[in-house]
């Protein structure tokens, strides 16, 4: 009896804290509907479908535990609940950092995050929280919360009190659970449950995709390119025979409900009068719910892959507008405010041949980074500034060109500048018409955020009208889009999210139109593309691989496109289909202003799922293996990668066998500086292959070339990565070697000079300048670089001793 009672005992202490669970889960529930600042469903409800969850999620995770608690307590039974409270404190802490991840986002986190490298993940955390003492309280205070709710109920709660108390729960919310088809939708499910079940949905996906359906197919896409239809033509006047530049502009967060007659508008003036000087299509969708699908969406109409196309290990032969019009005489550029390898960027731009790059490395001492929030984090520089750098950079670039302008400020924390003088803007806007009435309240609890729009469409206001005073501006065509819809503002439906406006704006065009029809990213490129080679001289693919045939210009609500949609990396189940949207399950008439309704006849759900399963498997070959284009057709348009030899490849895999690229730098470090030249080059050009805008890898290269006596070689690698990289000091510092070993000091004076033009502040630098101006005769300069510089390391012996030879 005594056993027996224990035993009684200890599964009674189980259930407290599976109860204490289930009560923190519903109360962090309760937190997050508190904390979100704006909802269109009745609380009441919305709180009770979540709790429905909650409880279930709660009873399940005890479930899952109870057999490792068995275990324990066979090994030890003193210190089995304890361990077990500690699992528990473990899932509340989790449970609540998913909830504010949801609070800041309004999505719950899915099997995304597994897509982002660590750094992405910092990156994007930090800016969208902020850090303080206080932030972490609540992570504190729930695990509190729990313990205590566990002891109350342990204390208070009878055996008898517990178990009807859990069958009653278990009859009443059970019974809602099958009887409501809302608890099954993503924003009511137990943020813990969704992350577990979301990740495992993936990886299942992921396996039981095969290629077997496509065998003998070889590449599905490919087909001739004269079967292209031009749509673009019948809207422009053809003045000349100059090929037009191509100006496309990215605009961070740009939602479709912020423009025109959206739900929003009246916060983008300038990008509102647009739609009556453009081809305007307002029932326009991005490829992607983040920013990773764009670039390759929209400059390649390219697949997926799982995770994402600019997260495929070996990128898939493509072409791509950067490719083709670069060999078609085209300059080429990117610019952004931010770092271009986050999200891989900078990989895609590369394998393209692109001609510049300029993120936020490339900004020299004249420009000004977005102010610091409190924690230090900036992500680069606002949008006034990244449309600055690229007036500045394009005078020194020939025609034609292709320049892609990818914003920045509409993202958290949505810091600019004057922003308070914004956010008087909104006032005034506000309370300049009655229109304002409905979404007052949710544009106040957002001021930042609306701010922010309305100083990105200023900022490419400004850009717009300098560029006016061009004189290659009649012969210009600008193309306007977001990447994807703002997501901390309140989304009406799951179409939201993706909706986005496309403005194709020139002053070439002899009409302007706008159009419900249906159209994505994916159909920019191969209309663009269409319409440049049907007009000018242009050396034409002879086959295309887009994954759709471009825009649709017919004015009426339409959609003659079926356009898969990746909501978050790792994750398609949003479809377009027709004028359906499928998802989270269900499915939703889309109706001519962009609204969706639920559509209870489920056959029609069969051909939409066969539809996307189908896609689904497409989408998987072309990646996995290879068959998006044929090798043998991108060579003429895209550089080839670089070729190891078997002996190569075999030697990098035994020097680098288990190791990410960070560690074989470090190995590639070791063997530079233990003279083994030949390896060290090997794993650098190994790294240099996948991640061509690794600077300080590349910066390796040149000194170890330099060290083996190729200068020249040398040279051009260090001037690479100054090129990318301006305030890279240290490549400065090697190629001062490299001109002075060489016996090159003339070009010395030259590099100095823009070393500390770009702000490549070390003080060898200036010490190697100082010591030029000594060669030359100029000792005033060098006397007073040396006074500046030993002001600052008054200690340093080198520095007090060559300012002894200048008096």
């Amino acid at each position: 009896m005594k056993i027996s009672s224990q035993n009684n005992n200890d599964i009674r202490s189980f259930a407290n804290l599976t109860l204490a669970l289930i009560f923190l889960f519903c109360l962090m529930s309760l937190f997050e509907l508190v904390m979100i600042k704006s909802m269109n469903d009745s609380f009441a409800l919305v709180y009770l479908l979540k709790i429905t969850n909650d409880f279930w999620a709660g009873l399940l995770i005890g479930l899952l535990l109870f057999p490792l608690y068995s275990v324990l307590r066979l090994l030890t039974k003193k210190n089995s609940i304890k361990v077990v409270k500690v699992l528990f404190v473990v899932v509340v802490i989790v449970q609540f950092a998913l909830v504010k991840y949801s609070i800041s986002t309004l999505l719950n986190l899915g099997a995304d995050f597994l897509g982002y490298s660590f750094n992405d993940i910092t990156h994007t955390v930090t800016a969208s929280e902020t850090f303080s003492i206080g932030y972490f309280i609540p992570f504190v205070i729930f695990p509190l919360l729990f313990l205590f709710s566990y002891g109350i109920i342990a204390k208070y709660l009878s055996n008898i009190n517990l178990i009807a108390g859990m069958l009653f729960l278990m009859l009443l919310l059970g019974l809602l659970k099958m009887t409501s088809d809302l608890t099954p939708e993503i924003k009511y499910q137990n943020k813990l449950v969704f992350l577990i079940s979301d990740i495992i949905h993936s990886q299942k996906e992921k396996r039981k995709l095969d290629t077997e359906a496509f065998k003998g197919k070889e590449y599905p896409l490919l087909r001739p390119f004269s079967q292209s239809k031009d749509v673009l033509t019948p809207f422009f006047s053809i003045k000349n025979g100059e090929k037009p530049n191509v100006v496309i502009i990215i605009v961070e967060g740009l939602g479709g409900d912020f423009v025109g007659n959206g739900t929003y508008h009246g916060f983008t003036p300038y990008l509102d009068s647009l739609t009556s000087k453009s081809l305007y299509w307002e029932n326009f969708v991005s490829n992607t719910g983040r920013t990773f699908g764009v670039v390759p969406s929209l400059l390649g109409s390219l697949p997926y892959g799982h995770e994402g196309f600019l997260e495929l290990t070996d990128t898939p032969s493509h072409l791509s507008l950067i490719s083709v019009l670069k060999q078609n005489g085209y300059t080429t550029s990117y610019y952004c405010g931010d770092k271009s390898a986050f999200d891989k960027k900078i990989n895609f731009l590369e394998y393209n041949n692109i001609d510049h790059v300029v993120d936020e490395d490339g900004y020299g001492l004249e420009y000004a980074k977005t102010e610091q929030d409190s924690r230090g984090f900036s992500w680069g520089y606002p949008d006034e500034l990244i449309f600055k750098k690229a007036l500045a950079s394009i005078n020194s670039k020939p025609d034609p060109r292709l320049d892609i302008i990818m914003t920045l400020t509409n993202h958290e924390p949505f810091i600019f500048p004057s922003k308070e003088a914004y956010k008087v803007k909104i006032d005034s806007i506000l309370s300049s018409d009655l229109k304002f009435a409905g979404i007052k309240k949710e544009v106040l609890a957002n001021k930042d955020i609306f701010a922010s729009l309305v100083y990105t469409d200023n900022s490419i206001k400004d850009f717009m009208l300098a560029y006016a005073k061009r004189k290659d501006y009649n012969n210009t065509v600008f193309i306007i889009t977001g990447d994807h819809r703002l997501i901390p503002v309140t989304q009406k439906d799951n179409l939201c999210r993706y909706h986005v406006p496309l403005f194709i704006f020139s002053p070439m065009l002899k009409t302007s139109k706008t159009f419900k029809s249906v159209s994505s990213h994916w159909d920019i490129a191969p209309s663009l593309l269409t319409f440049l080679t049907n007009n000018y001289e242009f050396n034409k693919p002879e086959k295309i691989a887009w994954m759709s045939d471009g825009l649709d210009t017919v004015a009426d609500f339409r959609n003659v496109h079926k356009i898969p949609l990746m909501r978050y990396k790792g994750n398609i189940e949003d479809y377009i289909y027709n004028d359906y949207l499928y998802s989270e399950g269900e499915l939703y008439k889309m109706d001519k202003d962009f609204n969706v309704h639920k559509e209870n006849n489920r056959k029609l759900l069969k051909p939409v799922l066969d539809s996307l399963t189908a896609f689904k498997q497409l989408n998987n070959y072309l990646t996995r293996e290879n068959k998006i284009f044929p090798d043998s057709l991108v060579r003429i348009y895209v550089k080839s990668r670089k070729k190891f030899s078997q002996e190569q490849q075999e030697k990098v895999e035994r020097m680098t066998k288990g190791m990410d690229f960070e560690q074989a730098f470090q190995l590639a470090r070791e063997k530079a500086f233990t003279k083994e030249y030949d390896d060290a080059l090997l794993l650098c050009d190994y790294i240099l292959d996948a991640k061509p805008n690794h600077s300080d890898c590349r910066a390796l290269k040149g000194r170890v070339l330099a060290w083996k006596g190729d200068y020249s070689g040398a040279e051009v690698e260090l001037l690479k990565v100054i090129k990318g990289v301006p305030r890279h000091y240290d490549s400065y510092i090697a190629l001062i070697d490299v001109y002075h070993w060489s016996k090159q000091e003339y070009k010395l004076k030259e590099i100095l000079k823009k070393a500390l033009r770009n702000g490549a502040n070390d003080p060898q630098i200036s010490f190697e300048m100082a010591k030029e101006y000594a060669r030359t005769g100029s000792f005033d300069k060098a006397n007073k670089i040396m006074d500046s510089i030993i002001e600052h390391y008054p200690e340093r012996e080198e520095y007090l001793t060559f300012k002894e030879t200048l008096k």
